[in-house]
């Protein structure tokens, strides 16, 4: 049966659970990705601009951009999740809107339906400076709650 996600705060163990996961992920930690915002159902990662984040055009990467909007995704659905759980991607589609340029991007995954074994998240990216909040990618994920499997 699915669920949509209640808005009751999240349990601080929760957050500790996904914090220290995040602390474990050497791609994240090679990007310099930060874990931003972590609250029930919604996970925000900040990775600040560095030349070796680029394509050719100077523009970041998108494999990078992708790769911090599967991490945020899945640690939206981890914090929903039970507590003897963990989570793995199981399939995401990402589309570039438009170039990914900024003093850092944020991506924020969102649930949208959580489910016993599987659960939906909204992905967005956006290119940050002092002055502008641009959207640059759009993704949905599907996310399997590996129960009995906790992430350590």
């Amino acid at each position: 049966m699915s669920q949509t996600i209640p808005s009751y705060p999240l349990d601080p163990q929760v957050e500790q659970i996904v914090r220290e996961s995040f602390s474990r992920q050497g791609l994240m930690q090679h990007l310099g990705a930060e874990l931003n915002e972590v609250s029930r159902g919604r996970v925000s990662i900040v990775l600040p601009f560095h030349e070796t984040l680029t394509q050719q055009h100077g523009y970041f990467h998108a494999g990078g951009t992708s790769a911090i909007a599967d991490s945020a995704g899945g640690y939206a659905g981890l914090t929903v999740f039970p507590s003897d759980s963990s989570v793995l991607t199981v399939e995401f589609k990402i589309n570039l809107l438009a170039p990914a340029q900024g003093d850092y991007l944020e991506a924020v995954g969102t649930v949208v339906r959580s489910g016993r074994t599987l659960t939906i998240c909204q992905l967005e990216v956006f290119g940050v400076t002092d002055q502008k909040r641009a959207q640059v990618a759009l993704g949905q994920q599907t996310l399997i709650c590996m129960h009995g499997r906790p992430d350590q």
